[in-house]
């Protein structure tokens, strides 16, 4: 396929008047399949990494995504950042392209994925959920007990079994709203937060049919069912946000600025006092060593009026008597 014609393909799956075009690179990357670029809207695939066009549909599909969140959103958004909303519009396209005939699904045409798939989905997806589901049962047991006999059942949680709480309380939903374990604890997980019994059965019937997780959770979640707002409202709304993050940001920043100014305080307090101490240890040494330097000075003093004496035996010439005694015995002999 040339770019032209990926380009047609992808528009029968989603059409959009937002401009974009289909670049080949011509080369192979080690590192992504392709890349999407906002600024020039372009759609870069390198498609010497592919063995087959449905693997190039692939990679197209995944680029084409990201395009039609960005160009979507007037709030700005980061191409970098594969969201939930990005996951469930990417799976939503596929599931799109398949139903055309323009993208086939490789897990249902090679056969040694049909082997296996089916092992994990009844030996472990649907044994892990039957499990949970028992282990909700006696979670129930276990709380009933703590009651006839006074004691915590949070306690019991957090010291004997040693289950997080909050995990607790989910397993115990998935036995008492009877959630479908052929769905895998992680599903049945997300159905545990539909309040709406009917909505939560519609829920379970796309993830056992062909809704991703992602596709649910903006489906049927509170979080995800909102109405697109109005562009303007989405822009106000985005900007109080940030501006309460901001907010509470300065608050922390004022927060830590006065710690470390109390911190740098009480350090050069100590400082001082470490100071103060050396110069007083100093002090000390100072008067101690007085007396001694007097007395030297005063041995030095009386030492020299002796030398000045007539006949004097200088005590720097040890052995040499002065000269005027050297005279005195030569004339006497």
């Amino acid at each position: 396929m040339n770019n032209e014609q990926i380009k047609e393909k992808l528009l029968q799956i989603r059409n959009t008047d937002e401009y974009f075009e289909v670049v080949l690179s011509g080369k192979k990357s080690k590192k992504v399949n392709g890349l999407y670029k906002p600024e020039a809207r372009e759609l870069v695939l390198h498609n010497q990494n592919f063995h087959s066009d449905n693997e190039l549909m692939y990679t197209a599909i995944h680029e084409f995504a990201h395009h039609l969140q960005f160009t979507s959103s007037p709030v700005p958004i980061s191409i970098r950042t594969h969201t939930g909303e990005f996951w469930s519009l990417f799976h939503g396209l596929l599931y799109d392209a398949e139903r055309l005939g323009l993208y086939s699904n490789p897990f249902e045409e090679i056969e040694d994925f049909e082997e296996l798939t089916l092992r994990i989905r009844e030996k472990i997806l649907s044994v892990n959920g039957e499990l949970m589901k028992e282990l909700g049962e006696l979670l129930i047991q276990a709380q009933k007990l703590c009651e006839k006999h006074h004691t915590s059942f949070t306690d019991y949680l957090d010291r004997v079994l040693r289950i997080p709480r909050t995990s607790a309380n989910t397993i115990i939903k998935t036995k008492l709203l009877d959630i479908d374990p052929r769905l895998g604890y992680e599903n049945m997980k997300t159905l545990t937060r539909i309040a709406d019994p009917q909505t939560r059965k519609e829920a379970e019937t796309a993830l056992l049919q062909e809704m991703s997780p992602d596709m649910v959770k903006r489906t049927y979640l509170p979080s995800g069912k909102a109405e697109p707002a109005d562009p303007l409202d989405q822009l106000v709304a985005e900007k109080n946000r940030l501006e309460r993050q901001i907010k509470r940001l300065q608050y922390k920043l004022e927060e830590i600025s006065k710690k470390l100014s109390e911190y740098q305080a009480q350090r050069d307090e100590q400082a001082g006092r470490e100071k103060q101490t050396q110069r007083d240890e100093q002090g000390r040494h100072v008067e101690k060593d007085q007396p001694d330097r007097q007395n030297q000075q005063e041995q030095i003093q009386r030492q020299d009026e002796v030398d000045t004496l007539p006949g004097a035996r200088r005590t720097t010439d040890v052995g040499i008597p002065p000269r005027e005694y050297q005279e005195t015995s030569e004339s006497e002999t």
